[in-house]
């Protein structure tokens, strides 16, 4: 499917300069261009706004889903999913007879809920999207499957969870269990790899991100059934390799980061592990996590950093040039066990670690190079629950919670508070920022905010 072609068709005209005159740097995956939620040098949002104040432009979102805006140039890519009113036979499914509308925007998910539900009767559409950067207008929109969802889902969770990423040419899409996608910029399908179903803890659903290196793309498939991560050739989705994993339900994104000429994949799990990119070679592996595993590693300097907040709480700094277990070595550097995200992943900003305890509004920042603790667990105006993760730019961590509340902190070593901003829609999605402006998909609608 597809809509404003003839916009499309004036874009891919448009000065290929766009990106760096107007918009330093791109946010080319749901973390950032350094994938820890920092934004490009120069970049500075706004600190202020509310529906009347500082926005630029919103617009309208189909169906539902919390991944986060990808931006490349002129290129906001979001993903949703749509229920239609179709089962699979194509027959009507009167609204009534599905009680469990996990999908639906509306106060249901609000709440923190269970999984396990009942499953789904109608079919879905799996969609990525387009917008304009200058007006929100929307540039194209393509079905990429439709399907029965075979969980439920969490009552906080979508079917659109997992956020895109982009290198400007192309751009890869994970609905999981619907699939692995590649498109072009003008969102036209160049392949599709289906890696069978997956059995998700409690019908918690999915949600974890694929991860780029080159031509190389990482997909993590952690589930109640046989667990695995695998690689596949960026260009045609052929697998390069894969590589079993001990592991139950996790919903964290890898980390592909290079060390003294070798490149790991990262991820985080009850035991973080690290692989070989090439060959996917299990280098090395640290227990100690909690459960649950959401948060993504983040790398400071020749360390990785991983966390974990659901009953229990676990932070672990581990050298990358460790090799086996790291701990039989002097390899774990600092570790804490008084607080840490379950939902969000943390920000790193200019050596310090911003994060929230929990899935709760209470904010703490350590320093990253030896986990000394400096704002310790505080609470943040306004906002009771979190589930979007922090983003940082111009001496500023921006914390958004799910009723739609951001408090704008100072970088500092003690808790400052510069701003508390609420768009009057809640938001679970983290935001993205590209130069002066700042972009959040809420439940209902894609904001771009600007001074």
């Amino acid at each position: 499917m597809r809509y404003g072609l003839l916009l499309l068709l004036l874009v891919s005209l448009a000065p290929a300069s766009f990106a760096q005159e107007d918009a330093p740097g791109n946010w080319p995956r749901w973390r950032g261009p350094l994938e820890n939620g920092t934004a490009a040098d120069g970049a500075d949002p706004p600190v202020n706004w509310g529906p009347d104040q500082n926005v630029k432009w919103k617009t309208q979102l189909t169906g539902s889903g919390s991944s986060t805006p990808v931006i490349w140039g002129n290129q906001i890519i979001i993903l949703s999913a749509v229920k239609t009113d179709r089962d699979a036979s194509g027959n009507v499914v009167p609204a009534t007879t599905e009680a469990d509308d996990a999908d639906e925007p509306s106060g249901r998910r609000r709440g923190r809920g269970f999984g396990g539900g009942s499953k789904p009767k109608q079919v879905h559409q799996f969609i990525a999207s387009s917008y304009d950067r200058r007006n929100g207008d929307q540039l194209w929109q393509t079905i990429l499957a439709q399907q029965v969802p075979h969980e439920a889902g969490h009552a906080t969770n979508t079917f659109a969870s997992a956020s895109p990423l982009t290198d400007g040419k192309r751009i890869w899409v994970s609905f999981g269990s619907r699939g692995i996608f590649c498109l072009d910029m003008q969102g036209n399908q160049i392949w599709k790899r289906e890696l069978g179903e997956m059995q998700t803890r409690n019908s918690f659903g999915e949600g974890s991100s694929p991860a780029l290196h080159e031509n190389t793309l990482v997909v993590p498939w952690d589930h109640e059934g046989q667990s695995y991560v695998a690689a596949l050739d960026a260009s045609t989705g052929e697998p390069i390799w894969k590589t079993d994993r001990d592991e139950l339900t996790t919903w964290a994104t890898p980390l592909i980061t290079t060390y003294k000429d070798r490149t790991q994949v990262i991820l985080n799990g009850t035991r973080v592990r690290s692989y070989d990119l090439a060959s996917g070679e299990l280098l090395w592996e640290c227990d100690g996590q909690a459960s649950n595993p959401i948060a993504c590693p983040v790398r400071f300097k020749d360390m990785v950093i991983c966390m974990t907040g659901y009953r229990g709480y676990a932070i672990q700094a581990i050298g990358l040039d460790a090799k086996g277990d790291v701990n039989q070595s002097d390899q774990l550097v600092w570790s804490r066990s008084d607080a840490a995200p379950y939902v969000a992943s943390p920000a790193l900003y200019k050596g310090t670690l911003y994060f929230t305890k929990s899935r709760e509004g209470i904010v703490s920042s350590v320093d990253a190079s030896n986990g000394e603790v400096l704002i310790g667990q505080q609470r943040l105006p306004g906002i009771s629950s979190v589930y979007a993760s922090p983003v940082a730019a111009a001496d500023r961590i921006y914390f958004t919670g799910r009723e739609g509340t951001t408090v704008v902190i100072k970088r500092g070593p003690e808790l400052e508070v510069i701003a508390t901003n609420n768009l009057g829609e809640a938001i679970d999605a983290s935001p993205a920022i590209i130069g002066n402006e700042m972009y959040l998909r809420g439940e209902k609608h894609l904001y771009c905010l600007s001074q």
